[in-house]
């Protein structure tokens, strides 16, 4: 009955906030990015090649979140309110909330499901995550299930449970790496480092079993759109042919660390115009030619890009928001009196649960490994919410932990 009713606040909140949100907009978005996953919905509905942009480019955005829009204008016509769009974010949004019940329940017991869930529930940037029309509406609920997935697997006691697990997990993770295609490389790296770090060499086997049923079933879930991507542009693209701009982004002479796209269009008219092969083949140079370029500057100006990287990363975990629009004194102390407690006590409660096994490591490794992402292409404090939702449920066990502690003893 608890869960349920936070549950409810969490939709509740979540829709209130999408009303609030969208009351204060000049148009109907407030990032660039969700113009394109709009679009690609509305393209995947009406029937129409899945391309974006002046350019007609194919393999702009990988399909995972405009296949969750497409129902939308399926259900409500070529031009529905984005609004309808919040509310399914809303949604999504109360899936993370139960993923986090579920998740700090195995690991820590009920008391400390019901308080991660709440905490999800009312933490700030949580809550955006479940108002906007972006990627991280659904990848929060993906990858908390993928990590309850792999949770349920370590923790198993047959075989059978164990592989039923892992191929799930594998295939979320595929889900999850086709709305946010910057996940694509958690799976293999936490693999290895699960087996490196298994202890027990009979923990280290079990984990590798693990690890290999979750990477074929990623590879499974991925093939399609590889054999897609392969089909159009005659080459293999793992994720998008956007990678080289984004990489670009974080490394160019002009970047200060967040992101300023307005390079792209010069850029690409610059390369169109040089360009003498096949027109279904500039999509793919030009991704090419971003990448040479990001790593050649970097290359030439070792130093400014370490500089970049500090600059990154203090942007990403920044204690209140980067953006001047977003400087109200309201706004920072309520990111910073939520933001703030979450990291220390999740911070203590990795280093006490270290010993504990494989699944406490899990809830940490992806706020790791979107630091190291985020430090080489660009940051803001958009980009550590996920990370934020394990570090959550360690900071739920590390207070049940205390007061497991502090109870009398009989």
């Amino acid at each position: 009955m608890l869960l349920v009713l936070v549950l409810l606040a969490a939709f509740g909140l979540r829709m209130g906030a999408a009303v609030v949100w969208q009351s204060r907009l000049d148009g109907q978005f407030g990032f660039p990015d969700s113009e394109s996953y709009w679009s690609l919905g509305r393209s995947i509905a009406q029937g129409q090649p899945y391309q974006f942009g002046p350019h007609d480019f194919k393999v702009f955005r990988s399909p995972g979140y405009p296949l969750l829009l497409a129902p939308i204008f399926m259900l409500c016509g070529e031009e529905p309110s984005v609004m309808l769009a919040r509310a399914q974010a809303a949604l999504l949004g109360t899936l993370t909330v139960a993923g986090l019940w579920w998740l700090g329940r195995m690991l820590f017991g009920q008391r400390c499901g019901l308080l991660a869930a709440a905490i999800g529930a009312l933490y700030p940037g949580a809550i955006s995550a479940g108002i906007l029309v972006l990627s991280e509406a659904p990848f929060c609920p993906l990858m908390v299930i993928q990590l309850a997935l792999w949770t349920a697997a370590s923790k198993a006691q047959s075989g059978r449970r164990t592989a039923v697990f892992a191929i799930c997990g594998g295939l979320v993770a595929a889900a999850a790496t086709l709305v946010r295609p910057s996940w694509l490389l958690f799976t293999p790296m936490a693999v290895v480092l699960a087996v490196l770090l298994g202890g027990r060499e009979t923990t280290r086997k079990r984990q590798l079993c693990i690890g290999l049923g979750m990477l074929a079933a990623l590879a499974v879930g991925m093939c399609p759109w590889w054999i897609r991507n392969a089909r159009v542009t005659g080459h293999f693209v793992p994720t998008t042919l956007q990678v080289g701009a984004s990489l670009y982004d974080g490394l160019n002479p002009e970047a200060t660390g967040g992101s300023d796209m307005r390079f792209v269009e010069p850029i690409t008219a610059e390369e169109l115009a040089e360009f003498d092969g096949p027109a279904a083949g500039f999509e793919y140079h030009l991704d090419r030619r971003f990448r040479e370029r990001s790593v050649a500057w970097a290359g030439a100006h070792g130093s400014r890009a370490l500089a970049l990287m500090g600059v990154k990363f203090f942007r990403m975990w920044n204690v209140w928001p980067n953006e001047p629009s977003l400087s109200s004194w309201l706004l920072r102390s309520a990111v910073f009196f939520t933001y703030v407690p979450i990291v220390i006590f999740g911070i203590i409660a990795a280093l006490r649960t270290v010993g504990r096994g494989w699944p406490y490591v899990l809830c940490w490794l992806p706020a790791a490994y979107f630091t190291l992402l985020h430090v080489v292409f660009v940051s803001s404090i958009r980009y550590r919410q996920p990370a934020m939702l394990g570090l959550i449920v360690l900071a739920a066990g590390l207070v049940c932990m205390r007061g497991r502690a502090s109870e009398p003893r009989s």
